[in-house]
């Protein structure tokens, strides 16, 4: 075991150390440190893995993880894109920053993460048809690391068919957002950070991960709109977990949200000279090429995390919907003229700075909503402004007047609503 590997046991130990010692101390100790021991006990209760490896042989190849304690694995395989997923109990990831990109075998690589609350993933992309062989947990006697393998044997197309039609790959949902009560009738934001989990959306040259870079925008720009006292906001994530596209829009209309902005940060490698922001609004028909790339993209973020993906709000089912969704569409163009006005002279706009797409995330038929990319990362400067506290007050002070703004223009704020919910609005799927 290497030193780094027994630090990470100490902590574990050491977590489990604190919830007992907060439980001798009594009832007042706990409501002082109510949320201490929450994070140490969920620490504590997380395996912990401290290694990852693929190794091939005789068209076998293996992914081994070195984990602090056993766990129950389930595995099963999925086509277009041809991968295999590894549902996990929930595992705290101490990988570095290079697991998982080299291809081995039959892996071309794999991603891991929070899949949802209690539960984790790894999405393992094929290099070519396999089926998933034996899973075996074996404790490793020198210092009782125990080894977790799963193997992946080399199958033909029809083979590794009958396994995908076999498998059950739809796990139950996180349940949506709870309405907030008719009480207070502040305005409701919802806040989507795009990705999460086990979809790391773009990744910069450096190995910075996109869900994490707009993550820690989007709860800057909660902070910002709470401070105020004048708005109700949610997230559609908490933390570094998966979100089907679909649950974020049914988060936001179960909540019946006033507004929804999701913020994400684009990448194009083949063009490092690209950069600025970009806000898009909802439509059949993209603006342009690059946009409409971009919404097929971003749209394939469930099967990326190992996921169906569920369209969520389909066709307009008859004239009133029809109505309904061009208010809606109407209110959120309104909103991304007035935030491109106000972003405009605190960060850098792209040539178009407001477009059209296909997002799945936009697709709600009485939700106005936006979709922001903050800029590329794939561009050293913009990824350094990302990362800058002081740009990224500036940006959330210039989204919170963009959003005073829209709301005061709307003096008795009417949040469109459909005349009936049709059968056409899918359902999410368990």
């Amino acid at each position: 075991m290497t030193p780094r590997h027994a630090r990470l046991i100490r902590r574990c130990l050491s977590a489990t150390g604190l919830i007992a010692g907060l439980l001798a101390a009594g009832p007042q100790a706990l409501a002082q440190d109510g949320d201490r021991a929450k994070a140490a006990a969920a620490h504590a209760a997380a395996a912990v893995a401290i290694g990852a490896e693929v190794s091939s042989a005789n068209g076998v190849t293996k992914l081994t993880l070195t984990l602090s304690r056993p766990i129950e694995a389930r595995a099963f395989v999925m086509e277009r894109p041809d991968r295999a997923v590894i549902d996990l109990a929930e595992v705290n990831f101490q990988l570095g920053a290079e697991t998982g990109r080299k291809r081995e075998g039959l892996i071309a690589s794999f991603r891991y993460g929070l899949f949802a609350p209690g539960r984790s993933r790894i999405v393992v992309d094929l290099a070519q048809t396999a089926t998933i062989g034996r899973i075996e947990t074996v404790t490793r006697p020198r210092d009782g690391a125990v080894l977790l393998s799963i193997e992946f044997q080399r199958a033909d197309r029809e083979a590794f068919r009958r396994a995908a039609v076999a498998s059950d790959p739809s796990p139950a949902l996180r349940k949506a957002l709870v309405p907030p009560e008719a009480t207070d009738a502040r305005p409701l934001i919802v806040v989507d950070a795009g990705h999460g989990g086990t979809d790391p959306g773009a990744i910069a040259s450096t190995g910075a991960f996109e869900k994490d870079i707009v993550f820690g925008f989007a709860q800057s720009l909660v902070t910002r709109l709470e401070e105020t006292g004048r708005y109700r906001v949610r997230m559609t994530r908490d933390r570094d977990v998966f979100v089907p596209l679909a649950e974020r829009v049914r988060i936001a209309r179960e909540a019946k949200a006033d507004l929804f902005v999701s913020i994400h940060a684009d990448s194009i490698s083949a063009a490092p000279q690209v950069r600025g922001a970009t806000i898009y609004t909802g439509s059949e028909k993209a603006t342009d090429a690059e946009s409409a790339k971009l919404a097929e993209r971003e749209n394939r973020a469930d099967a990326a995390a190992g996921t169906e993906s569920n369209e969520g709000p389909g066709h307009v089912a008859d004239i009133l919907q029809e109505l309904t969704l061009r208010e809606t569409r109407t209110f959120s163009s309104g909103f991304a003229k007035g935030l491109m006005s106000q972003l405009s002279p605190v960060m850098t706009m792209s040539p178009k700075p407001h477009r059209e797409a296909g997002f799945m995330v936009l697709r709600s038929p009485d939700v106005p909503s936006v979709l922001v990319e903050l800029g590329y990362l794939s561009s050293q400067h913009d990824l350094d402004l990302l990362q800058s506290e002081t740009w990224r007050a500036d940006v959330t002070g210039g989204m919170a007047k963009a959003i005073d703004a829209f709301f005061g223009n709307r003096t008795s704020l009417t949040r469109p609503q459909p005349a009936r919910r049709s059968a056409a609005i899918a359902p999410v799927s368990p």
